[in-house]
């Protein structure tokens, strides 16, 4: 039986990263002010979360799949590796234009790739922050190799206003972008395959432009993904006396937001499920004893964990995830 797992954050600095994942969720930042991502589960090549406390203390996360996979996944898993990459992120600067792969896309990339759909449910977003996510119906391929040395690709791409509270769902071939102001949560299938498509005309650290993958990303473009709404969350009663609502759902992962004060008790699944503080404090509860998640922290419950509590101190805001 395996405990409640917490670990360490895996804070990632880039270009367009800012100050947020600190001021707003109380990452270890220090006076970085281009902090980007913070990985909160991951087990990515030698991108390892590290468990903080308890039995497994110093543990990585692929040395916990690898010896104990069907207490941490479920009996019926078969993966070799975590499924999951979960993060938070701070776009204080746009994201580059870009495509990710599909399952099958990726193999061509290497024998062990994974596809990258991806979930975000916004946390923050300034005033007029954007996103672009998916075409606006009728492109075709040939009007995206026309606009690229044009540049005019912007003319294709379905760009709308980002709101705190929405979600998204970014199947693998969608073209998608975080526009600048914009903090979210972010839950992926494990893998950091990402073909740029357009970077603003951006410099590197080298002094030259950053480079594109034009022909892998426009061999991964999903024409039919037409313009990305806004998931439309629904109830799930049931639960807890809490306000529950699924956000998101696909064949890769399935996300559900709590709020309010009320306890609970977790749903024996078989399979893990991982909670993301959103606002709040909350207690989790377990035969291993009781440890607090302030806002922003994350907590893995493995497929075979003693039976948990979660507890908020007040009311609260939890991200739930867990796989189909």
């Amino acid at each position: 039986m395996l405990p409640p797992l917490r670990f360490a954050p895996l804070i990632k600095r880039l270009r367009w990263g800012g100050t947020r994942l600190g001021s707003s969720l109380g990452k270890p930042i220090g006076t970085a002010t281009d902090t980007a991502e913070s990985w909160e589960i991951a087990d990515h090549g030698t991108d390892q979360s590290v468990v903080l406390g308890g039995p497994l203390a110093g543990w990585s996360l692929a040395q916990i799949v690898s010896q104990h996979p069907a207490e941490l996944l479920g009996t019926t898993a078969t993966q070799t590796t975590f499924p999951l990459l979960v993060k938070f992120l701070d776009a204080h600067d746009r994201l580059s234009l870009q495509v990710h792969p599909n399952d099958q896309q990726a193999r061509r990339y290497s024998p062990v790739g994974r596809g990258k759909t991806e979930a975000w449910l916004i946390l923050e977003a300034l005033p007029g922050s954007l996103i672009y996510a998916g075409l606006k119906s009728g492109t075709i391929l040939s009007d995206l190799q026309h606009a690229i040395p044009a540049g005019n690709l912007l003319d294709f791409v379905h760009v709308f206003e980002a709101h705190p509270g929405d979600s998204y769902l970014i199947p693998a071939g969608t073209v998608h972008a975080v526009g600048e102001g914009v903090l979210l949560a972010e839950i992926q299938q494990t893998s950091d395959i990402t073909f740029r498509l357009h970077d603003w005309g951006r410099l590197g650290t080298d002094g030259r432009p950053r480079q594109l993958h034009l022909q892998e990303a426009l061999e991964c473009v999903d024409l039919t993904r037409g313009p990305i709404l806004p998931q439309r969350p629904h109830t799930i009663s049931g639960i807890s006396a809490n306000h529950v609502e699924e956000i998101v759902a696909c064949e890769h992962f399935i996300i559900r937001r709590h709020q309010g004060r009320h306890s609970w008790n977790l749903e024996p699944r078989d399979r893990f499920q991982i909670f993301m503080v959103l606002d709040g404090q909350i207690d989790v509860s377990s035969d291993f004893g009781e440890e607090t998640l302030n806002k922003g922290e994350t907590v893995l419950i493995p497929a075979n964990c003693s039976p948990c509590r979660l507890r908020p101190i007040s009311a609260a805001t939890v991200l739930e995830t867990f796989v189909p």
